[in-house]
């Protein structure tokens, strides 16, 4: 069973978990706009924006009391793997299958066949 968090750790807890949102919604931004503007630049900032989901994910986990749980732990250590390789995946994904839409548009046959 977890234990509630402490009131002294509130705050913490609070401002961590909001950390945890901007840190992911700007890793995620920084590493799209870095692949679909081809701005390679933009990639170690969206790493060190997943630097500091990391710091926040393991400060909201401690102060939340969530390592005392081996379950709670493995949930945590889950989540930072996935974040981290998820947009990579789902990048990947979009670009295979858009593939075959850009080749068609170079092919006026093969679209003039299709219709």
């Amino acid at each position: 069973m977890l234990e509630p968090v402490l009131l002294a750790n509130f705050f913490i807890v609070f401002f961590s978990a909001a950390s945890v949102i901007l840190f992911g919604a700007s890793y995620a931004l920084l590493f799209a706009w870095s692949r679909v503007r081809s701005r390679p630049r933009l990639m170690p900032l969206a790493y060190a924006a997943y630097g500091g989901l990391v710091i926040s994910v393991l400060t909201l986990a401690f102060h939340a009391n969530l390592f005392n749980n081996n379950f709670w732990t493995f949930i945590v250590m889950l989540m930072l793997v996935g974040y981290l390789v998820a947009p990579h995946a789902i990048w990947h994904l979009c670009v295979g299958t858009h593939e075959d839409a850009h080749e068609d548009e170079a092919n006026p046959i093969k679209v003039y066949q299709q219709r």
